[in-house]
Order: C-alpha cells, then structure tokens, then sequence
C-alpha cells in the first residue's frame, strides 16, 4: 500500500492505458479521479469493465474516486477539472497526463503533405492537454512542497515510421518529452518529480480493435521486437507504479521507453 493517503489524477483513464494507471494506483492505495473527454470510452471499443464505470471499479477496491467529463485540450476545461479534483479532495500528490494518441488519419501523414488541421488536432491532444493539465496542478503543488508528475511521450518521439508516416504524432510526443525535461529542471527544488513513460506498441482494446485496418499490434510487428511480443497495458501500469512511488524517489527528468525493445531494432 506505498500509496495509501494519496489522491492520484489520471487523465485519459476511461479505457485502455489510463484505465490500467489508475487501477494500479487505486490497487497500492491511492484515492483516484478519472478524468476523461468521454467517461464511457471503454465501450466504444469493447472493453469489459468490471463496474458501471472506471470510478466504480476504483471504489469497489476500496478507494474513493470521481468521474470528470473534460475536454482537455481546451485550457478552462482543464483548468477547471482539476480545480474540481482539489474541492473535493483538497490535494493532488500524483498527475498522470495519460491523454493523447495518433488519433487522426495515418493517410497524407507524412512530413511533406500532413495537413494544419492534423497538425493542430494532434499537438493540442497530446501536447497541450498535458501543458494545460502540469500548469493547473502545479500551484497546488508547489505550496505542499512535494507531487509526482508522469507525462506520455511515445517510442514515435525516437523512432520514425516507414515513409515517415504519422510524423506530427512523433514530433507532439518528442515536445511532450523535452517539455518534461524542462518542467523537471524548475520543479526540482519544490520537492516535485516530473519524468515521462514512452510506451511502444500495447495492446489494448482500441488498438486490438482497429489493428487490421491500420496494420498495428500484428503478430508479424511482435516478431521484429526483440522480447518477441506486444507489450500489455499492465507493462506499462508497472512503470508508472515505478515512477510515482518512492522507488524512483531520485529520478526525474527521464523518460522511459516501455517498448520490448522495439527502440534498440528499428524498422
């Protein structure tokens, strides 16, 4: 119970990745808001819950927890959602900026063609949702002289995809990246931690979903990674488990690939 007495937020934890973060926190201790664009994401794509909701699941492992509809990529919502976190808690020791993803077309995504419009959806999804959601929680922060923060980058931000595809996804979760850095070297001396995780491929029901339409998560990709699979939301939730508890109490600044070894074998 290394998190007992803490109040962690997850964002983007209605499914997938964020739903096995926030799990995971709730399962060592912590009390865990969701915050989410859509609550009821999961069954969009089939994944089974074990409660109503991701928050019931939460407090059916004895944590208490609240559901927060939020569009993060807009700075008020944000703002406002985590501000809603700290009424009804009174602190956040933990931020989980899980949000984010190659949500638009992989089609006309190389560097050369990519339109503004992609451009602007996938930086304000993946980079600016994150700004929005440090900057809120920081002031708070700062005044209890102490909080983890664990932003998502991706192994995009390393490696470049055959024909460059899907290259604005790659350069918003480098940026993410160095952003962590930087916020890193100014929160240091407050007692606050700030590393960031690079999951490779995982196989989460989003991904299972739509992996024979776009040619990911397949056995043949499992193939080329030298731990000769894909990784599970689980692989993840253990760094993050790593990054917002005392075993990492000396790290910060870091970012962390979670890839099987896919970065050392690049395509």
């Amino acid at each position: 119970m290394s998190l007992q007495g803490k109040i962690a937020v997850v964002t983007g934890a209605a499914r997938g990745l964020g739903r096995a973060y926030a799990l995971r926190l709730a399962d060592i201790g912590a009390d865990v808001a969701v915050i989410d664009v859509d609550l009821d994401a999961a069954a969009k794509f089939g994944e089974p819950l074990s409660a109503p909701s991701v928050s019931a699941e939460i407090e059916a492992l004895g944590r208490k927890s609240v559901g927060i509809q939020a569009d993060l990529t807009n700075r008020r919502d944000a703002t406002a959602a985590i501000e809603s976190v700290l009424s009804k808690f009174g602190r956040i020791d933990i931020l989980v900026n899980n949000a984010g993803g190659a949500i638009t077309s992989a089609a006309d995504s190389k560097p050369s063609v990519v339109s503004d419009e992609d451009i602007r959806i996938t930086f304000d999804v993946n980079l600016m949702s994150t700004i929005y959601c440090c900057q809120a929680v920081v002031p708070s922060m700062k005044r209890q002289k102490s909080g983890v923060i664990v932003n998502t980058s991706s192994s995009a931000a390393r490696l470049v995809a055959p024909g460059g595809a899907l290259s604005h996804y790659g350069v918003s979760k480098a940026a993410v990246a160095h952003y962590t850095r930087n916020l890193a070297a100014e929160l240091g001396p407050f007692g606050i931690r700030v590393n960031s995780i690079a999951p490779g491929i995982m196989l989460t029901a989003r991904i299972k979903a739509m992996a024979e339409a776009r040619g990911i998560g397949t056995p043949s990709e499992a193939n080329r990674i030298p731990l000769r699979r894909l990784g599970e939301p689980g692989d993840c939730a253990r760094v993050v488990e790593f990054l917002v508890t005392d075993l990492s109490r000396y790290v910060t600044g870091q970012s962390i690939s979670v890839c099987g070894g896919a970065a050392l074998t690049p395509a």
